[in-house]
């Protein structure tokens, strides 16, 4: 079973516990697949790597991989598969869930994901659409104008990451009608979960939020 990180945010780099686990977890360095959460924001030939600020935090931890390979609309969809099937780790970036959640589904990449063996790294949006499920409040906190929609479905249960919410947020209410149907992880910043072999770990403040209640995680990580 591959293992799976869920980022929510962070402000300049990785915490020291979270690099040691990824340093444990991530041995074959050969390459470093990056699929973009804004597919359609880029204009030239070729990505510098170095702009990409998830990017960074891996080389801060001396994770640096032989190839990178950053996959928007400008990269073919047989070349995107084939990027995905030789990946080391494949990270989904952070940006717009519903952009990278369309670009998934129109370059039929979920499937591809699902059946890799690479770790498998989500930031933000990419950690959104790395669990089965996540919902979209369409700008507001009213429930009534929100979407559901399905992700990847790496691991059974819904996830939420917004840097602009926290506890406060989340415990008014607008994800408990979602945790009557799915187990629902809320992160605030600088937090992380670790999902190897089904368990789940977490480092940071995560609640877990289910049949419309809600509780603060112990760090685990």
């Amino acid at each position: 079973m591959s293992t799976h990180y869920y980022f929510s945010w962070f402000n300049n780099s990785f915490p020291e516990k979270l690099v040691h686990c990824l340093h444990k977890d991530i041995q074959d360095r050969k390459s470093l697949v990056m699929i973009s959460a804004e597919p359609s924001g880029y204009t030239g030939e070729q990505m510098n790597v170095e702009d990409i600020l998830e990017c960074t935090w891996l080389n801060q931890a001396n994770l640096i991989f032989d190839e990178y390979h950053f996959i928007d609309y400008r990269t073919q969809k047989e070349d995107a598969r084939r990027f995905i099937q030789g990946a080391s780790v494949i990270l989904l970036c952070g940006g717009d869930p519903v952009l990278q959640n369309d670009f998934l589904e129109d370059y039929e990449l979920s499937k591809v994901i699902k059946n890799s063996n690479a770790v498998i790294v989500g930031a933000s949006a990419g950690a959104i659409n790395m669990a089965a499920k996540w919902l979209s409040l369409n700008d507001t906190d009213e429930v009534e104008s929100s979407t559901i929609y399905d992700g990847i479905g790496l691991d059974h249960f819904a996830y939420e990451s917004h840097s602009k919410r926290d506890y406060a947020t989340f415990v008014q209410g607008y994800l408990f009608p979602l945790s009557e149907e799915i187990d629902v992880y809320a992160a605030e910043q600088e937090s992380a979960m670790r999902v190897k072999d089904g368990i789940i770990e977490i480092m940071g403040p995560v609640y877990l939020i289910s049949h419309s209640k809600i509780q603060k995680l112990a760090e685990t990580l």
